[in-house]
């Protein structure tokens, strides 16, 4: 069945959710689609949660069961209240796909975190996933001024300290907030966002659903090269998503031999520009974000 393009907010297509035990932690989970279509994952980035493919979902003009997690400390999955250890989301991917699809490979669909959490992934389990696309993500530029003694230090610094969002008033002040960010976002799908990505405090202020402790930098030194290592391990196919003014070209655009260099490192890969999109393009063009996973994912 085909799903009609430029849909107007009411004509959202519906998700349902569950909760299930992950690792010890309640984790939410939200579904699109027959339960008996071909199974997609939907990893969500850094701030965010699992709502911001909806209009992805959408666009997609064939049936798929989508299954979306909120990780851990975002959405309405569980918070830990305190620093995060990155490693973890390697060992929640598998736990998710051993509920989810223990019987084959997966195919999975990453936005920025979530593309550098599954690209690991399928660097260590390369028998678990199947194909792999990846939105917006290829790495991160270190600093070469910071050392790893400098980022033990700004963590030790940053957590004697309990970090804080901005509070909004209301939903429209958020959903204001996100078209000022994002000028390429609709007042209707701004609003949806601000209702659905967010959560209200016991004081009534608005907030993004994030644990705080998110904003904590981690204790390690993020290195390329060990990026770089394990990308040159993954087996499946990867569709490489880089928005024309996203997070890609800002970082690399004008380091040609940079982005090459990185690329190179897929065996089989595919890269594909999404014209007039910023680093969300899940938002910005939804229509060519679910026309090029369409032809890419098998059915």
């Amino acid at each position: 069945m085909a799903l009609a393009h430029h849909r107007e907010e009411a004509d959202l297509l519906p998700s349902t959710t569950e909760t299930i035990a992950i690792r010890g932690l309640r984790y939410h989970v939200r579904h699109w689609g027959p339960a008996d279509a071909p199974p997609v994952f939907l990893l969500h980035g850094w701030m965010d949660s699992s709502a911001t493919f909806q209009f992805v979902v959408d666009a997609l003009r064939r049936e798929w069961h989508l299954i979306a997690p909120d990780w851990r400390g975002y959405g309405a999955s569980q918070w830990l209240g305190r620093p995060y250890w990155f490693p973890d989301y390697y060992a929640d991917l598998e736990a998710l796909l051993l509920h989810y699809s223990p019987d084959g490979p997966a195919q999975i669909v990453g936005h920025s975190m979530g593309a550098n959490i599954a690209a690991t992934f399928a660097a260590l389990r390369p028998q678990r996933v199947a194909r792999l696309a990846m939105l917006d993500f290829l790495g991160l530029k270190p600093d070469p001024a910071i050392d790893a003694p400098t980022q033990l230090g700004k963590w030790l610094d940053e957590i004697g300290h309990e970090p804080r969002l901005r509070a909004y008033p209301d939903h429209a002040a958020l959903a204001r907030r996100l078209r000022f960010a994002n000028p390429r976002l609709s007042g209707e799908w701004a609003d949806f966002l601000a209702q659905a990505v967010s959560r209200v405090n016991a004081d009534g202020a608005v907030e993004m659903a994030c644990d705080p402790w998110h904003k904590v930098a981690s204790p390690t030194l993020y290195r390329i090269e060990d990026a770089m290592a394990a990308w040159r391990r993954i087996t499946a196919p990867v569709l490489m998503l880089i928005a024309e003014k996203g997070f890609v070209n800002m970082r690399f655009g004008k380091e040609p031999e940079v982005l090459q260099q990185r690329l190179a490192c897929f065996a089989d890969l595919r890269v594909e520009t999404v014209l007039d999109a910023g680093h969300n393009l899940q938002h910005d063009q939804p229509e060519a974000v679910a026309g090029l996973l369409e032809s890419f994912l098998q059915r």
